[in-house]
């Protein structure tokens, strides 16, 4: 089979690593939005990151044969889903106003210490291909969610990634290492590893059938 160009539908290059780790050992090239000079942003105007993928999806679909879109929802336990803090899916443009990385590491550091010094936070994650059209989507259950629950801390580790400055931040909730220093998908409970080995199961078939491979 010859190689397959994916597009990813970010300017993050974090993101590549994410996608290239994850589809290892097959033919892939992985293009992001400044590759192809791509400026023009959709609508992401979907109550899930499910739907909002799906819209990024099809949006980037319109410059690119076969597209991966990415959304995250950040939730804070404790907070009312109403409450103008929660992060929802305005991760880096929480209460309206988007942030560099320094911008978000900042916000976020305030805003665990105003919780406490240490909240509980789960991220939601969602996926949608296009593929000559054909758009297909992704999202972890509530289940999966929860087991991935960390610590987001007032204490932000000296060692940062570009593109996932929260990673300096979050601290796995069982072993207490930052992110950003660690896997943070190593869990010492083995329920949750199998739960989450599984997801990552999972995902991994959406994406091969999705992607044709």
């Amino acid at each position: 089979m010859s190689a397959v160009t994916v597009l990813l539908g970010t300017t993050n290059a974090s993101k590549i690593t994410r996608f290239r780790d994850l589809l290892a050992g097959y033919d892939l090239t992985f293009l992001t939005l400044n590759d192809r000079q791509i400026s023009e942003e959709p609508p992401e105007t979907g109550a899930t990151p499910e739907e909002n993928a799906v819209l990024k999806a099809a949006f980037y679909g319109q410059f690119f044969d076969t597209v991966i879109c990415n959304d995250t929802g950040l939730y804070l336990d404790g907070l009312p889903l109403t409450d103008p803090r929660q992060p929802g899916l305005h991760v880096r443009a929480p209460q309206g106003k988007r942030l560099d990385d320094d911008g978000i590491l900042a916000y976020y550091t305030a805003l665990a210490h105003e919780l406490g010094g240490r909240v509980l936070a789960y991220y939601r994650d969602g996926i949608a291909v296009s593929r000559g059209g054909k758009i297909s989507s992704f999202m972890a259950s509530d289940e999966v969610t929860r087991a991935s629950a960390f610590y987001l801390t007032d204490v932000p580790s000296p060692k940062r990634q570009p593109g996932w400055p929260l990673n300096s931040i979050s601290l796995n909730r069982h072993t207490l290492t930052y992110f950003s220093e660690a896997d943070p998908n190593q869990y010492d409970v083995p329920a949750e590893s199998v739960l989450l080995g599984e997801y990552r199961r999972r995902l991994l078939a959406f994406l091969t059938e999705a992607l044709g491979l």
